[in-house]
């Protein structure tokens, strides 16, 4: 008997910076329930869901960058969100900037949790690959300062075993980094739910604009095939606060092939039926790692952060 899954990928529309939290939860239970409708298994809501994709700015008052973290998860403005998935038996992934105090320190993420049909947090994860730049740039038509109001995650790349599969989390630039699905790989998953909020433009290389779309799709379409799982990619989309982001939330099979795909730049919901099992015919294949890997020639992945020129032959 097959496991099969059916997954949805909820792209959201642009969020306003004046828009509320409760606007916005509103909007993502309308999907929750479109999903039941459509007899889905889990929905996966984008990265940073719950706000506008504030990284565009430059802040220099604190309090007001921490308005958009969230202090506790759920909160009662979010609260609603694990009540309905309980009630309709429908898991769900969510991104969201955390703020957490460890003793005297305030610490700052971009997070993601998989929520299980009972309501119940079974996976955190903290975004590992942050993008961007630390210090205001005044040449870029907007900022993207990931690397100023967030820390690098702290909790790895788990896999939980919930919802009758094996399941990791990986964060918007996470995706570009054969690492991030090659240690869930090794640990078995069968889906990776990737929320992202991607630009159309990139100010630092402005040459590379028209390949984000086919950079976007290669990167998942690669991670998905080279790790035999399949992938749920879910976009923010449209233009949000002038800036125009890349919609395209697609679901991947372990072959690597697209097989849903968003059409719209707007609040949308696409689905899939997944055969978990399906993942096996390449686990034991091409990606039996266990027969075909040489962990014992990889040590530059571990030892070395950046690349260095290969030494001279005489």
């Amino acid at each position: 008997m097959t496991r099969t899954l059916t997954f949805g990928a909820a792209q959201l529309g642009p969020i306003a910076r004046a828009d509320s939290r409760d606007t916005v939860v509103a909007r993502l239970l309308d999907m929750m329930r479109e999903a039941h409708g459509r007899g889905c298994d889990v929905i996966v809501y984008p990265e940073l869901a719950l706000t506008t994709f504030f990284p565009r700015w430059f802040f220099e008052d604190q309090d007001e960058i921490d308005t958009y973290f969230e202090r506790v998860f759920p909160s009662p403005v979010t609260q609603p969100l694990f009540d309905e998935a309980k009630r309709l038996g429908i898991g769900f992934h969510i991104g969201y900037a955390e703020l957490v105090e460890q003793g005297d320190q305030t610490r700052r993420f971009t997070a993601a949790v998989i929520v299980d049909k009972s309501g119940k947090v079974v996976l955190k994860y903290r975004k590992i690959h942050l993008p961007g730049h630390a210090e205001h740039e005044p040449y870029r038509s907007f900022q993207h300062l990931e690397k100023r109001y967030f820390e690098v995650g702290d909790l790895g790349f788990p896999v939980v075993s919930s919802m009758d599969g094996n399941l990791g989390i990986c964060i918007c630039n996470d995706r570009r980094w054969p690492e991030a699905y090659r240690v869930m790989g090794l640990q078995d998953v069968e889906a990776i739910f990737i929320g992202y909020n991607t630009p159309t433009h990139n100010p630092p290389a402005p040459q590379h604009d028209h390949l984000t779309s086919f950079h976007n799709h290669l990167s998942m379409q690669s991670g998905a095939y080279q790790n035999a799982t399949w992938v749920v990619g879910a976009a923010k989309a449209g233009r949000e606060e002038g800036v125009d982001m890349l919609g395209q939330s697609v679901i991947i099979s372990p072959s690597g092939e697209i097989v849903a795909m968003a059409s719209t730049l707007e609040d949308e919901l696409i689905t899939a039926k997944c055969d978990l099992d399906f993942c096996r015919s390449y686990k034991e294949t091409w990606f039996a790692f266990e027969k075909h890997r040489r962990p014992e020639h990889y040590g530059l992945i571990v030892e070395r952060t950046g690349a260095k020129q290969p030494g001279s032959v005489s």
